[in-house]
Parts: structure tokens; C-alpha cells; sequence
């Protein structure tokens, strides 16, 4: 999947389903909590430090965590990357949201959303999600809200991404939310002892803002 960086002390495609509640987060207010979106197939909401568990069997085996940076490997690391995020958010410089497939009560992966600059105008997002779900349509449903979030609320203007040229899946993702290749950065991702080429890619506020259609919200 897309990159996700963690704290240091850091498919086939299926028709989207309506959102039956959204929590709508205003502007500003998205640093005391962040929105919570709930469609038929599965709970978009802010991870939980009880998620540590989950994720950990669902994101630190080989084939979820070969192309992003090293997860956590206990969930005691989880509880700090979680924490971790609820700083960022708190501080204006990143958001973390968890997916949670409907009759579950933890997260199974995540959407990670981090600025780039002091004005979160560009940022960086990333992606992971347990391989039991891979093809399930969960990813493009969650995609587009995180989308919507960094836009409308965040306001994003520029949001990259970065993805290993040899990892398919990532960068299929990556193409099905609209997102422009706009070159190859060489050597540019270390992993155990292997140096990866990179695809960056991009999404623009009003690129976003046209996917959508005429009746889309403006972009703030």
C-alpha cells in the first residue's frame, strides 16, 4: 500500500456506498476530534489506543509491512504511534483515521494524513490496510472521505504520495482515487537492506474538486 510513516517516538473496484452519518468536522475543529464516518460497509473514525492489538496482526506481518517504513512490532509501540497521532492532531501538523469493517469494533488499517509545510497547504498522505480486506472495496470507500477531509476541512491544497515502483497493489490504489504520477524518485525508500525507487504522486485541490463534479462542495 501507500507509504505510512510512523512515529518514531513516529481492489476491485465496487461502486461506493452512501455514507449513512457523518460527524462533520468544521474547519478549525478538527484538532479537538476528528470526524466519524459511518457507511454500511465500514466506520471511518480516529484510531483508539485499544486498536494497538489489532493492528498489530493486521499491519506487522511481511506482506502488509514489506513497503512501508517498519510498524511497531508490539502493542505497546502501537499505543505510542497512536498517542503519537493524537498529538499531531492536536497540534495542527497530522490526522490518523482508523477502518473499522462493519461487525468489527477495532481498526484494521489506517489513512495517515501529515503536512508538509507550516500551513498544511501541501501534505503527505499514506495508507495500510490487513491483507484480509484487500479486494473488498473498503479501501476506495474510505479513500474518498480521507480525500474529502484533507480538501474541504483540512485545506489541503497539494497531497503526495509515495508508493515503492515495484509495489502493484499500492500504486493501483493510488491510480483509482485519481491521483497524477508525476515521476519516479530513485533510491529514494530504504527497507532492511534494500534501497527502493519511489512513484510520487499527486492530487491537486481542484483536481479533486472536478473528479467530484459540478455539484461538489468548494474547496476551502
Amino acid at each position: 500500500m501507500g507509504r505510512v510513516r510512523s512515529h518514531p517516538p513516529p481492489p476491485r473496484e465496487e461502486a461506493l456506498g452512501e455514507a449513512t452519518t457523518v460527524a462533520q468536522a468544521a474547519p478549525a475543529s478538527w484538532r479537538t476530534g476528528l470526524p466519524v464516518t459511518v457507511m454500511p460497509e465500514v466506520t471511518l473514525r480516529e484510531l483508539r489506543i485499544d486498536d494497538g492489538p489489532s493492528l498489530l496482526a493486521h499491519l506487522s506481518v511481511e506482506e502488509v509491512s514489506r513497503f512501508i517504513s517498519p510498524p511497531p512490532t508490539t502493542i505497546a509501540g502501537y499505543e505510542q504511534f497512536i498517542a503519537s497521532c493524537h498529538q499531531d492532531r492536536t497540534s495542527g501538523q497530522g490526522a490518523c483515521f482508523g477502518i473499522v469493517p462493519s461487525g468489527a469494533e477495532h481498526a484494521v488499517g489506517i489513512f495517515q494524513l501529515r503536512s508538509l509545510d507550516t500551513s498544511f497547504h501541501t501534505a503527505e498522505w499514506g495508507f495500510a490496510m490487513g491483507s484480509a480486506y484487500w479486494g473488498s472495496g473498503l479501501f476506495l470507500q474510505c479513500a474518498t472521505h480521507v480525500l474529502d477531509f484533507a480538501f474541504d476541512v483540512v485545506g489541503v491544497l497539494r497531497l503526495e504520495a509515495r508508493a515503492a515502483v515495484v509495489n502493484g497493489r499500492g500504486n493501483g490504489a493510488l491510480r483509482k482515487t485519481g491521483a497524477v504520477q508525476e515521476g519516479v524518485l530513485r533510491r529514494s525508500f530504504k527497507r532492511g537492506n534494500q534501497s527502493l525507487d519511489q512513484v510520487l504522486w499527486s492530487i491537486l485541490a481542484e483536481d479533486w474538486l472536478l473528479q467530484r463534479g459540478p455539484q461538489a462542495a468548494p474547496v476551502h
